[in-house]
């Protein structure tokens, strides 16, 4: 890492799958009409897991209550299934009212004619874009269009363990930088039983950012921001890290899988999105804590606010209900309180100040508010984003477990990534 940061300067939310392609689609729908008691039905689709869906479904029936002229039929997947479902129903022309997204498909199904532009319900006055934190306002907007509004804001963060990094003499503060965070976590390696980071060769997110610290980017509107000699050195440091010890034994990483290396007690830190902390001190009994991005130059992480987003069907024959039904999703105070951080930090301020949070999800909130002052715009993700990041992951996996060389990796890469953003 050393040589890449001297001389030019990721896992991330969620591993993106490879989708299968969808069929053009028109503008039409076939969202149903009124029903017999005259109510208008829309549905409703997010990924998650049981308890995303309790909550979730507490706030649909508290919408139910105040606008009893709508219904919202529900349905969840896990994110795997929830990707193979929804581009089934989008090629048949029948994917949901409304449903749950992310910044890394908002240009892909753009493309492919199947997202609501939610501008038009802005001016008639059915969905308000005002009041959002951080500039998240600004997340779902692609090509002078509102894809997506979104529920939940997070940011990268480095996920440790406190008591680790004070005995070896290291506080990860704001402005604190890659020599030093090298040097904890080589300190940590040599004097303890742990590796000092679990690794973050195949990390797209926590690559994007080391680039942005060199006025570079992952992706760029023309498609990659970056060489193959800036992929080769940054897995050939990893290697290296790895094969040293610094890094967890990939091996050992993938053994205990879906749990991470660090809830595991393998390692004493994890770059990973800060809202994890709920799920890392729920698999733990070790104290762990958030820390900003290392900086090249003691000031600049690159990081951004991210976020989960609400989408609507180009196709739906009701884009007011559907607006009316984000518009209270992100709003509504009371909806706040209900879901909590369990999609990010709250994005609006309606909800945010609404919602106490207490315990890991207080210091969640702690963090942001540090490092929102020195947040950065997103590039939105081209097309294709979402295969190059599962590329990544896999490919910087092979290079670090020593399946293939960093040199070998960068080109397979980019002969992977070429295909993906073109199609």
């Amino acid at each position: 890492m050393r040589s890449w940061r001297s001389a030019q300067g990721l896992r991330a939310a969620g591993v993106g799958v490879a989708v299968l392609g969808l069929m053009a689609s028109g503008c039409g729908g076939d969202g149903g009409g009124a029903g017999a008691d005259g109510k208008v039905e829309i549905r409703y689709s997010w990924w998650g897991g049981q308890e995303r869906a309790t909550l979730i479904n507490k706030t649909i029936a508290l919408f139910e209550k105040k606008h009893p002229n709508i219904k919202v039929k529900t349905d969840f997947q896990d994110y795997e299934n929830f990707w193979k479902k929804f581009n089934t129903q989008a090629s048949a022309g029948n994917a949901p009212d409304v449903f749950q997204n992310s910044v890394a498909f908002l240009r892909k199904y753009d493309d492919k004619r199947v997202l609501l532009d939610l501008s038009s319900q802005v001016k008639a006055g059915n969905l308000s874009m005002e009041n959002f934190r951080a500039g998240l306002e600004k997340a779902g907007n692609v090509d002078g269009k509102l894809l997506g509004v979104p529920v939940g804001g997070n940011t990268f963060a480095l996920v440790y363990n406190p008591a680790e990094y004070k005995k070896v003499g290291v506080t990860p503060e704001e402005g604190w930088t890659w020599k030093q965070y090298d040097e904890a976590t080589e300190k940590i390696s040599k004097n303890g039983k742990l590796a000092g980071d679990s690794g973050p060769g195949g990390i797209m997110y926590l690559y994007d950012l080391v680039l942005r610290q060199h006025d570079k980017a992952f992706f760029t509107e023309d498609g990659l921001g970056f060489t193959e000699a800036d992929l080769k050195q940054w897995w050939t440091d990893n290697y290296d890290r790895t094969r040293s010890g610094v890094l967890t034994d990939p091996k050992k990483a993938e053994q205990v899988k879906p749990t991470s290396a660090l809830s595991k007690d393998l390692s004493a830190g994890e770059f990973t999105w800060d809202n994890f902390l709920v799920r890392y001190t729920s698999e733990t009994k070790t104290p762990l804590a958030l820390a900003p991005v290392p900086t090249t130059d003691g000031k600049r992480t690159g990081q951004y606010i991210s976020s989960l987003m609400l989408s609507g069907s180009a196709r739906t024959e009701h884009p007011k209900e559907v607006a009316e039904f984000i518009d209270f999703m992100v709003h509504d105070p009371e909806v706040g309180t209900i879901m909590g951080y369990d999609r990010g930090v709250l994005s609006t301020t309606e909800q945010f100040e609404a919602y106490k949070p207490t315990g890991v999800s207080a210091q969640i909130a702690e963090y942001e508010k540090k490092v929102a002052d020195n947040v950065e715009p997103i590039t939105p993700h081209p097309a294709g984003a979402d295969i190059c990041e599962a590329a990544f992951l896999r490919i910087g996996t092979d290079v670090v477990m020593g399946k293939t060389s960093p040199e070998d990796g960068a080109k397979q890469f980019f002969a992977e990534a070429k295909t993906a953003l073109a199609s």
